[in-house]
């Protein structure tokens, strides 16, 4: 009966072994640049793709945070990229004209929005998921 107990004891002290410890004030860092880094697309095409896959491939080995950050902004950036092109397909229509106007204003804004609130959530330690975002990488 002893044995039964101790190896219960021994179970639950290996699974709290394994509990991630927070990110570093380093890594909560670069996680954000990578976040931020998405919006030199405004300036440098492709420079939302590239500044994040740049970190990842850097610190992919170095931190899981900071990878699987880089990672989630690289994700956005593809699934704006394909929004993008749909609202691109939508000016050959005649009524698609507006809306695509609409919906890539709306991208910008959410684009710019969603970046930030992503650097300051992993600024925090926290690590962030975009909504609606498909997680092609």
């Amino acid at each position: 009966m002893d044995n039964t107990n101790e190896t219960t004891a021994e179970t639950t002290l290996e699974a709290t072994d394994n509990v991630p410890a927070s990110p570093t004030e380093q890594e909560r860092s670069i996680g954000a640049l990578a976040h931020l880094l998405t919006l030199t697309g405004f300036i440098i095409p492709l420079g939302g793709l590239i500044a994040p896959l740049i970190v990842y491939l850097v610190k992919k080995d170095e931190s899981s945070f900071v990878a699987a950050q880089a990672l989630e902004a690289i994700n956005f950036q593809i699934t704006l990229f394909i929004a993008t092109l749909v609202c691109i397909a939508l000016i050959f229509t005649l009524i698609g004209i507006p809306f695509a106007v609409l919906g890539l204003l709306t991208l910008v804004i959410a684009d710019v929005v969603l970046v930030i609130i992503a650097a300051v959530k992993v600024s925090d330690g926290k690590a962030f998921q975009y909504p609606y975002c498909i997680r092609i990488v």
